[in-house]
C-alpha cells in the first residue's frame, strides 16, 4: 500500500492528493451520517412494527431462547406484537384506561411470567415490594417495634420489644389493637396492620388500644422509629437448659448465633431447646454456618441437586461447638426452608437430637435473589435439596420425632405444649 501511494503522488501532485483527501473525508463522514440515520430509522421502523399486528411481521425469532427441557410444542418462535396488541387494547379499549399505571401493567406482565413457571417460589419483586423483602430478612425497618398476633379474632400485642418506641409509649403485652389511626382493625389482615403501623422514622401512628381492666379504649400515640429485630435470642430455663429462639436466617444470624452458642458452651448448658417454629427461612449460607456450630467439620448439612439432576454435597466447615450437648429442635408448619435444611441436618448427623412439634413446611427449593433495574429484584428457583440422607422434602416436609400440636386456645392462654415437651424430653435425657 505505501508503495502504490508514492506513485500516486508522483503522478497527480500535492495539490490533487489533498483534494482527493478531502473528497474521501466528505465522502466517509456523508456515509457515516447516512447510517447512522439508516440505523435509527431501522430500530424506529422495527420498534413499531413490534407494536402493530401486521400480516406480512414474520414472527420475531427465539432460537437461542428454546426451552431444551421443555416439549410440550413445536414453536420455536414468539410473535411479540400479541403482546403490544394485548397493551393496546387495556390502553384503548379499557373502560377506565386513564386511571392506569403504566408501570403496574409493566410490572404485572412481568410478575405473569415468572408466575408461568408453576414455581411459587419464582417471584418477580417491584422496588416497594424488594425494599420490604430486605427488611423482613435484614430485621431493620422503621416503626414501633411490637410483635402482633391475632389472639381470639382480635389484633393483639404479643410483646413491645426492648428500648422500642412502643415499650417507651407503655404498650404492653395483652393489648388489644381496636383501631390503627381511626380505621377498625378488625377489617385489615395482620399484614395490612402492620403496613399501616410501619412508616418512617420521626412520623406518628395512633392506636386504639383495649386493656384488661379498663372500662373504655384509649388513644395511644406513637412516634416510629428505626428497629433493629435480632434474629437469634438466648433465654435460660430450669435445669440449666439453653433455650435458643432463630427467628430467621439473615444477615446477622451467624454471627449472634456463634456468640451465643459461645456462652452455651462456656456456662456448660445440661441441654439445648433450638426453636425453628415459624422461621421461614433466609439464606441457605447463613443455615450452613448455623449447622457449622453444632456438627463436626465435614458433615453434610445439605445436599443439592440441579436441574440436569447433578448433585453437590454442602458440608460444615468447622466450629463445632455444641454437638455433644443433647438438643431438642421444635418445629411447626411454619418451619421452612433453610429451617428444615437445620434440623434435618441435626437429626440425620446426630444420635442426641430429639425433633418436637408438627410436620414442617416442606420447601424443598434453593432460591438465587437477583437485584434488577429502579430497584427491582427477581427470585428464581436455581436448585432442590434433599437432607443429608438424600430425602427430598418439598411439599412433603420433615415429621418430627415426637408429635406435639399447640392449640389456638393454647396460645390464647399463653400456654406453649411444645416447649413444654421439649423441656420434658431433656429432663428425662439428662438423667440417664
Amino acid at each position: 500500500m505505501q508503495e502504490e501511494g508514492s506513485e500516486i503522488q508522483e503522478k497527480t501532485g500535492l495539490n490533487d492528493e489533498n483534494n482527493s483527501f478531502k473528497k474521501k473525508l466528505v465522502s466517509n463522514y456523508l456515509k457515516l451520517v447516512m447510517l447512522v440515520v439508516f440505523c435509527a430509522l431501522f430500530f424506529w421502523i422495527g420498534f413499531e412494527k413490534g407494536k402493530e399486528n401486521q400480516i406480512s411481521q414474520p414472527a420475531v425469532e427465539m432460537q437461542e431462547a428454546v426451552f431444551k427441557n421443555k416439549e410440550k410444542t413445536n414453536e420455536k418462535s414468539i410473535d411479540f406484537s400479541l403482546f403490544w396488541d394485548a397493551w393496546d387494547l387495556v390502553k384503548n379499549k379499557y373502560i377506565d384506561s386513564d386511571k392506569l399505571d403504566a408501570n403496574d401493567l409493566f410490572y404485572g406482565a412481568i410478575k405473569g411470567m415468572m408466575q408461568a413457571t408453576g414455581d411459587p417460589y419464582t417471584n418477580f419483586f417491584t422496588a416497594e415490594e424488594n425494599k420490604k423483602f430486605n427488611e423482613d430478612i435484614t430485621g431493620v425497618f422503621e416503626g414501633i417495634g411490637a410483635e402482633l398476633g391475632i389472639k381470639n379474632e382480635i389484633l393483639t400485642v404479643i410483646a413491645p420489644l426492648p428500648g422500642t418506641p412502643a415499650e417507651k409509649a407503655g404498650l404492653r403485652s395483652g393489648d388489644k389493637i381496636i383501631k390503627i389511626n381511626g380505621k377498625m382493625a378488625a377489617e385489615m389482615s395482620i399484614e395490612e396492620a402492620i403496613d399501616n403501623i410501619r412508616g418512617p422514622k420521626g412520623t406518628s401512628v395512633v392506636l386504639t388500644i383495649f386493656r384488661n381492666g379498663d372500662q373504655d379504649t384509649r388513644d395511644v400515640t406513637i412516634e416510629k422509629d428505626k428497629i433493629n429485630v435480632k434474629s437469634v435470642t438466648l433465654e435460660w430455663k430450669e435445669g440449666n437448659v439453653a433455650y435458643i429462639n432463630i427467628t430467621r436466617f439473615g444477615e446477622d444470624t451467624s454471627n449472634l448465633f456463634s456468640d451465643i452458642i459461645n456462652s452455651v458452651k462456656e456456662k456448660n448448658a445440661a441441654g439445648i431447646i433450638l426453636d425453628l417454629r415459624n422461621n421461614p427461612g433466609g439464606y441457605l449460607g447463613t443455615s450452613i454456618d448455623v449447622a457449622s456450630r453444632l456438627l463436626p467439620k465435614g458433615k453434610i448439612v445439605v445436599i443439592e441437586e440441579t436441574g440436569d439432576k447433578s448433585r453437590k454435597n454442602m458440608e460444615t466447615y468447622g466450629g463445632d461447638i455444641a454437638s455433644g450437648i443433647e438438643t431438642v429442635v421444635l418445629i411447626n408448619e411454619g418451619s421452612a426452608s433453610a429451617s428444615e435444611i437445620v434440623a434435618g441436618a441435626l437429626r440425620d448427623n446426630r444420635e442426641n437430637v430429639t425433633l418436637v412439634g408438627e410436620k414442617s413446611f416442606g420447601k424443598g427449593s434453593v432460591q438465587e435473589f437477583i437485584e434488577m433495574p429502579r430497584g427491582t429484584a427477581a427470585k428464581i428457583t436455581v436448585a432442590r435439596w434433599l437432607t443429608p440422607k438424600g430425602v427430598q422434602i418439598n411439599e412433603q416436609g420433615i415429621s418430627p420425632d415426637k408429635e406435639v400440636k399447640n392449640t389456638l386456645d393454647d396460645y390464647n392462654n399463653n400456654k406453649d405444649p411444645q416447649l413444654d415437651a421439649a423441656l420434658e424430653i431433656l429432663k428425662e435425657k439428662i438423667k440417664k
